[in-house]
C-alpha cells in the first residue's frame, strides 16, 4: 500500500515563503524518484520539482528555478519543497508523487517532472498567494 500525505499549504502574501512536506509510506519508500506537481483551477497539472531518492539529484521547471528547493530526509521518508519569493502565479494545489523514471543527457541523469511518469499521488495541499 502506497501512501503520500502532503502538508504545509496555506495562504501567503506575494514575496513570502512556505515549506511543503510530503510523508511517504509503503511502497513509495522504495521509489526511485519523488516529485512535486501543481494544478491551478482550469489548468493542467504541471511538474514543479523532482528528486532522486538515491543520490538526491534534483530537477526544476523553469518558472521556479532559483525560488524553490526540493530536498529529502530519507530517514523519515519525507520530501520537502521550500518555496521562496512566492508569486500569485504559484497559486495552485500542490501534489506529491512517487515514481521511477529518469532521463539522461550526456551522462547527467535526473528524475522526470512529467505527470505520466508518476503512478502514485497524494491528495494535495492548497497554496494561495495574494
Amino acid at each position: 500500500h502506497v501512501q503520500l500525505v502532503e502538508s504545509g499549504g496555506g495562504s501567503v502574501q506575494a514575496g513570502g515563503s512556505m515549506t511543503l512536506s510530503c510523508v511517504a509510506s509503503g511502497y513509495a519508500l522504495g521509489s526511485t524518484c519523488m516529485a512535486w506537481f501543481r494544478q491551478a483551477p482550469g489548468e493542467e497539472r504541471e511538474g514543479v520539482a523532482s528528486i532522486g531518492r538515491r543520490h538526491g539529484t534534483t530537477a526544476y521547471t523553469d518558472s521556479v528555478k532559483g525560488r524553490f528547493t526540493i530536498s529529502q530526509d530519507n530517514s523519515k521518508g519525507t520530501i520537502l519543497l521550500q518555496m521562496n519569493n512566492l508569486k500569485p502565479g504559484d497559486t495552485a494545489t500542490y501534489y506529491c508523487a512517487a515514481g521511477g523514471t529518469t532521463y539522461c543527457s550526456r551522462g547527467d541523469c535526473r528524475c522526470s517532472v512529467k505527470v505520466p511518469d508518476y503512478g502514485d499521488w497524494g491528495r494535495g495541499t492548497q497554496v494561495t498567494v495574494s
